[in-house]
């Protein structure tokens, strides 16, 4: 049966993708071209990139495929080590403001402001494409060309005074042309530290305390860093972040965002204490959602959806028996700031930790590869089979996923009645949210139309997030068969949403699959032989309300099987 076309297209920029795909989604676009349309402002992460600070003791980006589709296991599992400087990047305030208790000369209240505390409505708001391009490469090697209070007033004489809400974007194309795959890609930070090149487009410290004059509590440069080489790095963030302003370092692709009009989004994973944060920058541009959502987050009217990562939250699954558990969440220490009493730290994660992204590859092989299945799975898809057709191949991976399949209006649809439903005899077993339940739903607040984001309401993740040692009833009793699962979609309702043509399915709880292995990889193969994604480990979703608009974003790493990221709710 062939499905309605998603409601908004993507423009992919650096992204490794086959060339028949590619060619699809240049074809959506133009079909669509006065619909709204999403531009991907995030360099691609992969080690053979420049993706990581290149000094030491800087941790280089790592991608582990710890488990692939076999014998051994039924899906692609992988693990990351990453830093928050890796790759399209956030800065928060204690980046450069100490802590009030320091009491130093630039300590305060913003010291605090961690990225697991900044406010969702500050990641999204109005672009204002500050054109510097004139500057690129325009100083001697080792420097950094400086972007004045002027370059912002020539923008304002062009087109319109900045004000809060906005996003001041410096545009210099840096990115674009030095982004590149290693040892091209030395150019991109290394060569010009070495004073081998000019240095990167930056905005001096009067500029930023011009903008702070402004309200402007939202930046972005295309340039490595937003601070000046070789002197002025600090200077520049700390007049800055002092205002409480966040922004984006090293987007890409500004070229594709108009001066004016476009909505831009920056988010990352929810690290907890982060000073700053790999994530996934983004704009919409054309047709009436970009309006939408910058009154939405000019009013601050946001939600946040995404749990804290931390060491002693259950953000990783411990699997089912000895031995299986997901890479657990780790913060590495590496560098020590005096100044700010912090330690720089790296992570060592599961690529599915906390709040990420499900891409069909994670339960599908890629084509043409023979699966040695164990006897069981094997079982287990033979039934598949017989009831839902082959199961699909797929090599879609995170930064594969167009931005338009995980965005879009929020469709909460409430589980919650069924807690509690299942005999304890059953157990390990969770409550199957069915394709009646779904239409139920659709019976009551209308049909499901192509371009929703459904999400499903459990209540699990907000009744069972705690630290350690009572973080048990999240994951351990319900695999170990002590309690209740968690409500979970099973195969016949990812079809049924399917037909109505739904590319995202969401869920408060851990996952989609719920605690039985045989319905939870059904589901799995359901979404992927679809061409559909998942979006795990929400919270708040009750809280949503009937207008909203769900945003969610990975991390654009290459030949990843899962994805970390945030999601947020605009209404």
């Amino acid at each position: 049966m062939q499905q309605p076309a998603p409601r908004h297209t993507t423009v992919f920029h650096n992204c490794l993708l086959p060339a028949v795909y590619y060619l699809c989604l240049l074809l959506s676009s133009t079909a669509f071209a006065d619909e709204s349309q999403f531009v991907d402002c995030s360099l691609l992460v992969a080690a053979e990139y420049p993706a990581t600070w290149p000094t030491a003791p800087f941790p280089r980006f790592q991608l582990m495929h710890q488990r692939t589709i076999g014998p051994d296991s039924a899906y692609n599992i992988d693990a990351l080590l990453i830093d928050g400087n890796t790759g399209t990047q956030l800065d928060v305030p204690p980046h450069s403001v100490a802590r009030p208790d320091l009491n130093r000369p630039k300590s305060g209240e913003l010291g605090l402001a961690t990225t697991d505390k900044t406010e969702a409505w500050q990641f999204g708001g109005e672009a204002c494409v500050v054109d510097v391009r004139d500057l690129l490469d325009q100083a001697p090697k080792g420097e950094s060309p400086l972007v004045t209070r002027d370059h912002v007033m020539r923008f304002e004489k062009k087109h319109r005074r900045v004000r809060f809400g906005d996003i001041v974007l410096f545009r210099s194309d840096y990115s674009d042309k030095y982004y590149l795959p290693l040892p091209a890609g030395n150019r991109y930070i290394a060569d010009a530290l070495d004073h081998l090149a000019p240095g990167y487009p930056d905005p001096d410290p009067d500029c930023m305390e011009f903008l702070g004059s402004r309200g402007v509590m939202t930046l972005g440069t295309d340039s490595a860093s937003m601070g000046p080489l070789p002197s002025l790095a600090e200077p520049t963030h700390y007049a800055g972040l002092k205002y409480g302003m966040i922004w984006t370092e090293g987007a890409t692709n500004l070229g594709a965002v108009p001066a004016t009009g476009a909505f831009y989004c920056m988010m990352g994973p929810k690290h907890k204490d982060g000073p700053y944060g790999e994530g996934r920058a983004f704009a919409i541009v054309g047709g009436d959602l970009p309006n939408r959502l910058i009154e939405s987050s000019r009013a601050k009217r946001a939600l946040d959806l995404t749990p804290t990562l931390s060491a002693d939250l259950p953000v990783t699954s411990p699997g089912i028996g000895t031995g299986q558990h997901r890479q657990v969440y780790l913060k590495i220490d590496f560098l020590y700031s005096e100044y700010l009493d912090m330690w720089h730290h790296t992570h060592l994660m599961d690529a599915m930790a906390g709040t990420h992204l499900v891409p069909p590859s994670f339960a599908l092989p890629p084509e043409g590869k023979a699966v040695q299945y164990a006897p069981h799975v094997r079982g287990w898809l033979e039934e598949y089979e017989q009831r839902y057709g082959k199961r699909g191949t797929s090599s879609m991976t995170a930064e594969q996923v167009p931005l338009s399949w995980t965005c879009g209006e929020a469709r909460v649809i409430d589980a919650t009645p069924l807690v509690g439903t299942t005999d304890k005899r059953s157990w390990p077993a969770s409550p199957e949210i069915t394709v009646e339940h779904i239409k139920a739903h659709e019976a009551k607040y209308g049909e499901l139309t192509p371009g929703d984001v459904v999400i499903f309401h459990t209540g699990h993740i907000d009744n069972h997030f705690k630290a350690q040692p009572a973080d048990t009833g999240l994951w351990l009793e319900p695999l170990n068969g002590t309690a209740e699962g968690w409500p979970a979609p099973g195969p016949d309702g990812i079809v049924y949403l399917k037909s109505k043509g739904i590319r995202c399915v969401a869920t408060d709880a851990p996952d989609l699959g719920g605690v039985e292995p045989r319905r939870a990889l059904m589901t799995y193969w359901a979404l992927g032989s679809n061409e559909m994604v998942g979006v795990e480990f929400l919270q708040n979703i009750g809280e949503v309300p009937d207008n909203g608009y769900f945003l969610f974003a990975a991390v654009k790493i290459h030949d990843c099987h899962g994805g970390p990221g945030r999601a947020i709710v605009l209404y």
